[in-house]
């Protein structure tokens, strides 16, 4: 491919991503049309440190009333990790594996209970967890965090059993569902 093949592929994605109603940008170029006075809120959608520290914050409450000391990982979309934290007392593993847990989920766009199940011998992803430098983990903690049925984060949890790490995960994931909570956190 040369540069003039290349400069043209970009020139047509940029303009069907300033057509409104057409392409990618189709959802936000309605809502332009649509909403006088729209206030882009688009940010919304992605996973800010603001927000990742807001809802290890919350999971971490929940995992002290288990009495449970843990690490909780937030990652964006592309599995980079946002934050992570260690609550007093965690094991110096769970670091590492709570980290995982939330590459694991955003970059396979499942939880890892779920992906569990499916690298079970015979199962579609057999052998799955030896791929990737070995950060793939197969077994609950890791849930994917959502706006508006896209995906733009996940949350790894680690410290607990399987499913005490299972439960927290799904809470976080019920945590940042509720948008409400998310009013209190400053916009980055």
């Amino acid at each position: 491919m040369n540069e003039q093949e290349i400069a043209k592929i970009v020139r047509a994605v940029l303009d069907e991503r300033q057509t409104p109603g057409q392409g990618q940008g189709a959802e936000h170029g309605k809502r332009l049309q649509k909403e006088p006075g729209h206030v882009c809120k688009c940010k919304d959608g992605k996973m800010t440190l603001a927000k990742a520290n807001a809802l290890i914050e919350k999971v971490q409450g929940q995992a002290e009333q288990m009495g449970l000391s843990v690490v909780v990982a937030v990652a964006d979309a592309a599995g980079r990790p946002v934050s992570v934290q260690s609550m007093d007392g965690a094991y110096i593993a769970s670091f590492d594996i709570a980290l995982n847990k939330s590459f694991t989920s955003a970059s396979l766009k499942m939880s890892t209970q779920r992906l569990g199940t499916l690298c079970q011998p015979g199962g579609s992803l057999y052998g799955i967890q030896f791929t990737n430098g070995g950060k793939i983990v197969i077994f609950g903690g890791g849930e994917t965090l959502e706006v508006e049925g896209r995906i733009v984060g996940a949350i790894g949890v680690s410290g607990g059993s399987a499913d005490e790490d299972t439960h927290l995960a799904a809470y976080g994931k019920k945590c940042f569902e509720d948008t409400s909570w998310q009013e209190e956190t400053p916009r980055n």
